[in-house]
């Protein structure tokens, strides 16, 4: 599946904001190309091929390739971060907005794998300016994962020791899906989603993972 098609499913709300309709349609090429070569294989050329327009046409939108990779990792990272800040400052305890925060997070990995490969996963080709916010936003996503962690062990529901190194690998542990995620695969987005709440659950040592009061099912869709 085809970063277009992928955004046609659910992506076209994190590309809405790029306009005119050829910044958008260089964005979704550069993307296409960045996920299927890497950055630093990808020419201008590459993209704006990709996209049905000349290089120099490209130039008028975006003034360098890394402008392009630098807007990408901004707008993906905003959307994860929304994500997350609406799972964590929705209804019920800690556990249900982890597990909440975990399947929707994994199902943006999932459904939108291409993006999300180079939003994680292209960091270290931007320059210092660029890469430093995005680290801002990195920061703000970590956050929030930790901010669930703190809440459910101040009330009881977890049993964590290092709510840092807890965080890092549920964090770790729901981008990955990016990489292996196989749409012709057995599971699917929601499916993977649902899996990846239960088995952090079990992680953070939450009641439900023991058979105790927890989330319901539909705190993990």
């Amino acid at each position: 599946m085809s970063t277009a098609e992928e955004t046609a499913g659910g992506e076209a709300q994190a590309w809405g904001e790029v306009t005119p309709d050829a910044a958008r349609r260089l964005l979704i090429a550069a993307v296409e190309a960045f996920a299927e070569r890497g950055y630093h294989a990808t020419t201008t050329r590459d993209i704006a091929g990709r996209a049905g327009m000349s290089p120099a046409a490209l130039y008028i939108h975006y003034k360098t390739k890394e402008e392009l990779l630098h807007r990408i990792s901004r707008i993906g990272h905003e959307k994860a971060l929304q994500i997350l800040r609406t799972a964590s400052s929705g209804e019920g305890g800690a556990a249900e907005r982890l597990a909440r925060a975990v399947s929707s997070f994994v199902r943006w990995h999932a459904g939108g794998r291409t993006t999300a490969r180079v939003v994680q996963y292209e960091l270290d080709s931007l320059g210092p300016e660029a890469r430093a916010e995005i680290l801002a936003l990195r920061r703000k996503v970590d956050g929030e994962i930790r901010g669930i962690i703190e809440d459910g062990v101040a009330t009881g529901e977890f049993d964590v020791l290092d709510v840092h190194g807890t965080t890092l690998a549920i964090l770790s542990l729901c981008i990955d899906v990016a990489r292996w995620f196989n749409v012709d695969g057995p599971r699917t987005p929601d499916e993977v989603g649902a899996l990846y709440a239960d088995l952090v659950l079990r992680m953070v040592g939450a009641r439900t993972a023991h058979g105790g009061h927890g989330p319901s099912d539909d705190a993990r869709r």
